[in-house]
């Protein structure tokens, strides 16, 4: 089991602490500096490019852009995974995509974990000129798209969004065949997407019997029985540690369902406060 942790800033939802909000980087700082020295194993970073007037009541309106963000964060640690969680990806040119992380796969020394979803928000797809009906067939051809011009040295490509010939992308990511790619999402569609095309299964917002259900659904998939590495599933957890034993029970539970990693957040009312539970949670529970 594996845990990662949120930074803050980069996604100002609204009721977020105050320290977690504002523009101080120095919080964000010390939170990637004290995960990268605890062994956590993954700082996230989301994407929405603008958001909506009518959607910013429910998710706020300031969400920092991840290829940014993760390659700062890069600067200010020496070990910790850069995950995009999720780069939406019918947002982006994926020869763009496959260049900026393949780029920050090699500065960073080879921890880039590409997660990618197909995205909700109507108004969001409205601004940015990308096609909404049809983002979940885009992203799969996305996704294909970034793996050959990762692996393939001279890539050509035919799909029915996008089409190229003898294409060189350099440099290349470190991590081969190429960096992790996990499927964010809550569905069905979104585990199946992971266990066809990924390397691992990312959602955001799912209960454990959720994740029985998606997972007891992937493993009747033909596509899964051919697979020749095991399935990451990152799941989200808040973790109280006023009662340390029951958050190690739920994690327990968690394992037992087939989880590999947890997005681990903690309630916390100053960056202080934070980084002693960061603490607490490292000794505790980690080992």
């Amino acid at each position: 089991m594996r845990f990662g942790t949120p930074l803050p800033l980069v996604q100002q939802m609204p009721g977020s602490p105050a320290w977690q909000t504002g523009d101080d980087v120095a919080a964000l700082v010390a939170v990637a500096r004290k995960a990268d020295e605890l062994g956590y194993a993954w700082l996230p970073c989301s994407d929405h490019v603008v958001v909506p007037a009518r959607a910013v009541p429910s998710m706020g309106a300031t969400w920092y852009e991840p290829a940014t963000t993760l390659a700062f964060a890069a600067g200010v640690t020496q070990r910790i995974g850069l995950l995009t969680h999720v780069l939406v990806l019918p947002y982006h040119n994926p020869i763009e995509v496959a260049k900026r992380y393949a780029t920050l796969d090699r500065l960073s020394g080879g921890r880039v974990i590409l997660g990618v979803g197909p995205g909700h928000l109507r108004g969001e797809f409205r601004a940015l000129g990308a096609p909404y009906e049809e983002r979940g067939a885009v992203t799969d051809e996305y996704i294909r798209i970034i793996k050959t011009l990762w692996t393939d040295e001279e890539a050509s490509f035919d799909g029915a969004y996008r089409s190229f010939r003898e294409l060189h992308l350099a440099p290349r990511p470190v991590q081969r065949p190429h960096p992790p790619v996990w499927a964010g999402g809550n569905s069905r569609r979104a585990v199946r997407r992971a266990v066809e095309l990924g390397d691992g299964w990312v959602p955001f917002d799912v209960t454990l019997d959720d994740i029985r259900d998606r997972l007891d659904y992937a493993r009747g998939l033909p596509a899964y029985a051919d697979r020749t590495a095991p399935l990451d599933v990152i799941a989200p957890l808040a973790v109280d540690l006023s009662d340390v034993d029951r958050v190690r029970e739920e994690i327990a539970a968690y394992r037992d369902a087939g989880v590999t990693g947890i997005t681990v957040s903690f309630r916390s009312e100053s960056l202080s406060e934070h980084l002693d539970q960061m603490e607490e949670f490292a000794r505790e529970i980690m080992p």
